[in-house]
């Protein structure tokens, strides 16, 4: 059976979306929407489908089951809504909005259409961390205690100057953090479970944007562990993003979703780990995205989820976790002081 799929943005990220989905056997683009026109039909003459303009055409388009969202970020709420009361299930680029209320009118116009929602969260699919995930899960860690997470990437200033979004509090909700470190967020709430408090401070250090380029957080989990985020995109040239997480039993240190250490108390012969530094991170100094296969899995997995009534990698409700974190954090910039979260 074939599944029809429509792309909804023209942007580099939608490009992405199709790439992974054309890979995917039994799948078919088959129609694509966005502002940029010009985007849109090349977009459409390079992977199928029919080009439209107005969404309200887009959505009504047969056949079609699945939307795939790229829009910007403060609009994916608005698109999934229209998407799910069209009868469609919504797979959305994160993060899945840029606040936790708008979050939740997506979660509940997709639960009363009775479609799936998923989001793009692809680094949840990466082989090493979801070996680490089963390994915490079993308890052979032991305590959480310590972590430290480091997002510390570069955008050239013509990334926030060629883009009318980017770098903008109503559309893309926030900088560095929302836009980049976000996928860390999440991995850090699948990985060690709930952020009761944040304390922050963030700088806008060196673009011409609205919102922070520079942002450092202490955060406490419900386990009592402790630790930091740092997010940039201005730190030149850029590095890649590595997590230092340590329990009880030991520490497992992660580059570019790899296991490049695990120095435990009882060695675990699941990871076969590189030196740091041997495999480079493009998303460090690029948002083009080379390698699909995160989100070819993520789209793999929707529709497994879509045929069996089952629940994606990252749904609505988990999603919505990393976006509530991200606001707190900026609060704290603001107000100067440790926000707790419900």
């Amino acid at each position: 059976m074939t599944i029809h799929i429509g792309i909804l943005g023209g942007g580099n990220i939608s490009q992405t979306h199709a790439r992974a989905a054309r890979e995917i056997h039994g799948i078919e683009i088959t129609a694509i929407c966005g502002q940029n026109v010009d985007k849109v039909l090349r977009l459409a003459k390079e992977n199928g489908g029919t080009a439209y303009e107005d969404l309200e055409s887009f959505f009504k388009h047969k056949p079609l089951e699945i939307v795939l969202i790229g829009s910007p970020s403060g609009l994916h709420a608005e698109h999934g809504i229209a998407a799910a009361n069209h009868g469609l299930h919504v797979l959305v680029e994160k993060p899945i909005d840029i606040t936790a209320s708008r979050a939740d009118a997506l979660i509940a116009a997709c639960k009363n259409a009775r479609v799936k929602l998923g989001v793009f969260f692809q680094d949840r699919a990466a082989p090493d961390v979801r070996k680490l995930k089963d390994l915490i899960d079993s308890g052979r860690l032991g305590k959480p205690v310590l972590m430290s997470a480091r997002v510390k990437w570069y955008r050239p200033p013509e990334y926030y100057e060629q883009s009318r979004w980017r770098g903008s509090w109503a559309l893309d909700g926030g900088g560095a953090l929302m836009n980049q470190g976000i996928h860390t967020v999440d991995l850090l709430l699948w990985l060690l479970g709930e952020i009761t408090s944040v304390r922050a401070l963030t700088r806008t250090a060196l673009h011409d944007i609205e919102v922070e380029d520079t942002v450092v957080a202490a955060v406490e989990f419900s386990s009592g562990a402790i630790g930091t985020i740092e997010a940039a995109t201005s730190v030149y040239p850029g590095y890649s993003r590595r997590l230092e997480l340590t329990w009880s039993e030991g520490t497992i240190i992660l580059e570019n979703d790899r296991v490049v250490r695990a120095d435990l108390r009882t060695p675990i012969t699941e990871f076969i780990h590189e030196q740091p530094g041997s495999r480079d991170s493009e998303r460090s100094t690029s948002p083009v995205i080379s390698d699909v296969s995160g989100h070819r899995t993520i789209i793999r997995d929707f529709i497994r989820a879509i045929e069996t009534n089952g629940t994606p990698i990252c749904d609505g409700c988990e999603a919505r976790r990393s976006v509530e974190v991200v606001n707190a954090i900026y609060e704290s910039s603001r107000a100067g002081q440790a926000v707790r979260l419900n």
